[in-house]
């Protein structure tokens, strides 16, 4: 993996001003930049054009999301910004169709993506607390945020073609933040996936 392409899901709206996923969007371009990566970013909050973040999508060997779940769904945003960069991908690299034929339409859903070969990591940052998803009568019913609330996230990513690297949750993030402690855990995280590259010249 040579290419990184970082998305910034978060956005100001209400009590939330989005600092989080800006620090760890801003951790990543040191951390990457010095280990000799390629990287491109977007913030949701800012202009975009979505051709040239369909090019991003189709340069990227990995693709970082990081998104504060509001209301358990990505905030509207970045729900928004999916919306119209997958549309504009139709046909122009992200996907073909949806995968089936007309011969056989009950097949082969979700297998029309062009994105192949690539990998994605996603963060999300929760109010809720860790053991909200993990003690028996707790509100999540033991179901974990992978399996549950971003279920249909990581479909859209199997869609397109992309494959899961691996995920990280913060939690309890409003309220109890160590932000040091997190970012310190993050990076460790990282370590565990990347390298130096070697830079030829």
């Amino acid at each position: 993996m040579k290419n990184i392409f970082i998305l910034n899901g978060g956005h100001q709206f209400a009590h939330s001003p989005g600092r989080f996923n800006k620090t760890l969007l801003e951790s990543d371009l040191i951390y990457f930049k010095n280990k000799g990566y390629e990287v491109k970013t977007t913030h949701v909050s800012e202009t975009y054009d979505p051709t040239e973040e369909v090019e991003k999508l189709k340069w990227a060997d990995l693709i970082i999301y990081h998104t504060p779940i509001w209301w358990f769904q990505l905030p509207f945003k970045f729900k928004e910004y999916l919306d119209k960069i997958l549309t504009e991908g139709n046909d122009k690299g992200i996907y073909d169709n949806d995968g089936r034929s007309r011969s056989n339409p009950a097949i082969n859903y979700g297998t029309g993506g062009k994105l192949q070969g690539k990998k994605y990591i996603l963060t999300t940052s929760w109010n809720a607390p860790k053991e909200a998803f993990e003690l028996k009568g707790e509100f999540f019913d033991q179901t974990s945020v992978d399996a549950g609330p971003l279920f249909g996230f990581h479909k859209m990513n199997q869609f397109i073609g992309l494959e899961s690297l691996a995920t990280l949750h913060f939690h309890d993030i409003e309220k109890n933040a160590d932000v040091p402690t997190e970012l310190s855990r993050y990076t460790k995280f990282l370590d565990q996936y990347f390298k130096v590259e070697t830079i030829e010249v």
